[in-house]
């Protein structure tokens, strides 16, 4: 089990609950007894919730943490400062932790995902080709990340070398031929959004990408937290992501993380446009170089003022992930994933398991969407992309309920004939 480092040792119930459970493999009943009541509040919902890889439910510590920060604001005003930067930094550094970078300050707070894109595009140097920069992506890529890329596409920014899905897969050799000697940048899902596909040899990307020149970035929303990373290790040169889902900790606290070997010097060659006095080297004194002179490591990635309350509405969510480990997670969730794709069977719902996959499965529909709708009214909530309709079930979920889920989605199935 892994521990805290000091800068979350206040999450003490979380902390608490999490020694109770032991060092061994995760269980129901153990989960039941000290780890459901910190979610008392939203587990009051008369819903089987099957959508944890979209919207995380969160802790009812969350209510607390977000009033504390009003509570600092109101109390002592510009002085809360000292306060709210220290949970941006545990925001930082247990991040840093969850993905496998070596400094807290190579994770750099963004309200999206998305919005950490903007900042790696605008920080690229000069394309290799002379004209616009080349971009190698994916047809499977999140729809931010697709439409960001498009829009700077449709500016003249970036020419996109889309590299098609076969059977709705994303097959890494086809991602490897498409990269060239002009590719400046290539991006890529390590879990893929819609299906829940697990790219195991994304590092092989990542290699293929810096044998012909090019930069990498590694979307990781849906593996962190899912599955054990090293993104150091890995080799990424940019990895982006988000709280939203498995981190329970709402919209507006997403990251983009730097690779270090990028941070080593205080005015390094990849400099983004995304910036703002937070960049600065000395935040606070004000001064007004005609040469913007950027703070040391990642800490020159950052933008305008940010949004502590961010920080405060994620920190918990993202101990209790470092807490119970994501290797211990991981075995639990295919666990889980197995037994609810077992049960869906034997009441003749078809199942589609990809693997290697992420955190959900998939059921095939001729109107996923309607049938989601259906699903809702009956009690059951899920939701759709494309033919399909994603299943996630968490910690919060026992296997009565993923029974009684399975019972569900046969019986709706069956009188809509979706």
């Amino acid at each position: 089990m892994q521990t805290h480092d000091a800068e979350c040792l206040h999450f003490h119930d979380i902390t608490h609950a999490v020694s109770a459970l032991g060092d061994g493999p995760l269980t129901e009943n153990a989960l039941r007894s000290h780890i459901h009541p910190l979610f008392s509040r939203v587990m009051e919902r008369q819903e089987i919730y099957l959508s944890n890889h979209s919207l995380g439910r969160p802790l009812d510590r969350v209510s607390d943490d977000v009033a504390r920060f009003a509570s600092l604001w109101q109390r002592d005003m510009d002085s809360a400062w000292g306060a709210w930067l220290a949970e941006i930094h545990a925001f930082r550094a247990m991040l840093a932790r969850v993905i496998g970078v070596s400094s807290p300050d190579a994770v750099v707070p963004k309200t999206s995902a998305g919005q950490g894109l903007r900042a790696v595009l605008n920080a690229l140097p000069p394309s290799r080709s002379g004209g616009p920069h080349q971009i190698v992506a994916t047809r499977a890529e999140f729809d931010s990340i697709d439409f960001i890329l498009k829009t700077y596409q449709t500016k003249g920014h970036v020419e996109i070398r889309w590299v098609e899905t076969r059977d709705g897969l994303v097959h890494e050799d086809d991602v490897i031929r498409a990269i060239g000697s002009r590719t400046d940048l290539v991006v890529v899902s390590h879990v893929v959004f819609a299906t829940g596909q697990l790219l195991d040899r994304v590092g092989d990307i990542v290699s293929a990408a810096h044998a012909a020149g090019a930069l990498c970035l590694v979307d990781m929303y849906h593996s962190a937290g899912v599955v054990p990373l090293d993104m150091q290790s890995m080799g990424a040169d940019f990895a982006i992501g988000g709280s939203y889902k498995y981190f329970r900790g709402g919209p507006g606290a997403g990251w983009l993380a730097i690779h270090p070997r990028h941070l080593a010097t205080e005015q390094p060659t990849l400099r983004t446009l995304d910036t703002g006095w937070f960049a600065k080297k000395d935040t606070f004194g004000f001064a007004r170089t005609e040469t913007p002179l950027l703070a040391s490591g990642g800490d020159a990635w950052m933008e305008c003022t940010p949004s502590p309350i961010s920080a405060y509405q994620a920190n918990a969510g993202i101990a209790l992930v470092l807490a119970l480990g994501v290797d211990r997670l991981r075995a639990y969730s295919i666990v889980q994933q197995s037994f609810l794709a077992s049960d869906l069977a034997e009441f003749g719902v078809p199942v589609r398991l990809i693997e290697p996959r992420g955190a959900f499965l998939l059921v095939p529909s001729r109107d996923a969407a309607r049938l989601t709708a259906e699903l809702k009214q009956a009690g059951l909530s899920t939701d759709a992309r494309g033919a399909h309709v994603r299943l996630c079930p968490d910690i919060l979920n026992t296997r009565a309920d993923l029974r009684q889920a399975s019972q569900t989605i046969a019986r709706v199935r069956s009188t809509t004939g979706l």
